[in-house]
């Protein structure tokens, strides 16, 4: 009887969640097809990041961030769920760097391809290079750029080798290389496999898993930075990799989510605004 009650709360909350993501991606099709060719650069960065915050908060996801968040800097981070860009996106507006598919993506889709995100073509050199060059631009006007240079998607507990291609456009642009962690959790803080984008699953089966899921928690860790100067893209990668690797280490070795050695800031609902 007991478990009966509990299935049917957790399946009023998905429904409830269901619906308001609904409104949510309603609204931001809405805002991004009137609003933004209406806005300056700066004010439409900022709604990205709200968007994005409040995504999270509609998911039933919190949000907890820890270390600086980099400036015109390549944010390069481990990859588990298609959740990743919007915890980034919720705490620096940056530009994202995606496999061709999710441009495919109902609604989603089109709202990254309307804000932004470069789309690859997997196995293209040419493809390559013009995204090489594209986020060179962006470095030197001093964005920020996102990549996932493992190009798939793991569990979270550990990081696979990074692709070097892509860390040519720092080191062309002079930009520094920013490495971030990406975990996930569940009640207790104890590590979280539920939003994991990995093997057969579909989209819908990730996201009715997510919001199922009860205490959810992404966290954000930026690491130091990385200066690319008289480095070469290889060594880049290696270095970028290893820090990460190093740090989930830490984790898996009894320091239950450890934070960078702070107390991370919860972000909250997506109401904070970025100054």
């Amino acid at each position: 009887m007991e478990r009966q009650k509990l299935n049917f709360v957790t399946n009023i909350r998905a429904a409830f969640r269901l619906a308001r993501i609904g409104l949510h991606l309603l609204w931001g099709v809405a805002t991004v097809a009137l609003a933004f060719p209406l806005l300056p650069r700066g004010a439409r960065l900022w709604l990205k990041v709200r968007w994005s915050r409040q995504l999270l908060n509609t998911l039933g996801v919190r949000l907890l961030s820890s270390g600086t968040p980099p400036g015109g800097a390549l944010l390069v981070a481990n990859h588990i769920s298609w959740l990743d860009v919007y915890a980034i996106n919720a705490l620096l507006p940056t530009t994202f760097v995606s496999k061709d598919d999710v441009r495919g993506w109902p609604v989603i889709g089109w709202l990254s391809a309307q804000t932004g995100t470069v789309f690859m073509e997997r196995g293209s050199r040419n493809a390559a290079m013009r995204t090489k060059e594209r986020l060179t631009d962006e470095l030197q006007m001093h964005n920020c750029v996102s990549i996932f240079p493992e190009g798939t998607t793991g569990y979270g507990d550990s990081v696979m080798p990074f692709h070097g291609a892509l860390f040519q456009s720092a080191i062309d642009a002079g930009a520094h290389v920013a490495p971030a962690v990406l975990q996930y959790s569940g009640p207790n803080g104890e590590p979280s496999r539920v939003a994991a984008y990995v093997g057969d699953i579909s989209l819908w089966q990730s996201l009715r898993a997510i919001v199922t899921a009860s205490d959810l928690a992404v966290h954000v860790c930026f690491l130091p930075t990385i200066d690319s100067d008289g480095q070469n893209r290889r060594h880049l990668a290696h270095q970028a990799q290893h820090r990460i690797h190093s740090y989930l280490d830490k984790a898996r070795a009894g320091m239950r989510l450890q934070r960078c050695g702070v107390h991370p800031q919860d972000v909250g609902d997506g109401r904070t605004q970025l100054t």
